[in-house]
């Protein structure tokens, strides 16, 4: 399935690096290669490492999947609710207050993942169900005008750009 990219004028300007780190090809694939990317890079790592913090006042590992659930399960629920043509504005995600109210420091990474993958099985999914016509159509989301398919690639350049961090500082 080929999602075309969105312009950017289909987001707002915060997100760009997301949807320029995202490759060209079948999006479908892309989803499942990341899922796979994923749960092989943390899968080794165990209940103690992931509590690991590379700096004061930054997100464990724990925290970062928790971190990349939470976002996922925000931009697909904003996809759907503009899939479907519902016009109501949705509001901000706090991500570091979800981060905080969250228990993922406190769970096994086997449930964090097993949680990451359930949620990116749904997300797989829900795209898979979308046709041109609902990648097209937008609403606005903290107060800025985003598109279904600004959201998809959202979603993907955002775990990209944790996975990265993940491998840099933490792994």
């Amino acid at each position: 399935m080929i999602v075309a990219r969105p312009s950017g004028t289909e987001y707002a300007p915060f997100y760009a690096g997301y949807v320029n780190a995202v490759p060209e090809g079948d999006f479908i694939e892309l989803l499942q290669a990341q899922r796979d990317e994923a749960t092989a890079l943390l899968t080794p790592v165990d209940d103690m490492k992931a509590r690991h913090r590379y700096a004061e006042g930054k997100w464990t590992i724990a925290e970062v999947l928790g971190h990349i659930t939470d976002a996922e399960r925000v931009f697909t629920y904003r996809a759907v609710t503009f899939a479907r043509g519902d016009a109501t504005p949705l509001p901000p995600f706090d991500e570091n207050a979800w981060a905080a109210a969250s228990n993922a420091g406190r769970r096994s990474m086997n449930g964090l993942l097993a949680e990451y993958r359930a949620v990116r099985n749904a997300t797989i999914e829900l795209f898979r169900g979308f046709g041109e016509e609902e990648f097209a159509r937008s609403g606005v989301a903290s107060k800025n005008p985003v598109s279904v398919r600004a959201l998809a690639y959202i979603v993907v350049g955002h775990e990209r750009h944790h996975l990265r961090i993940l491998r840099e500082r933490y792994l």
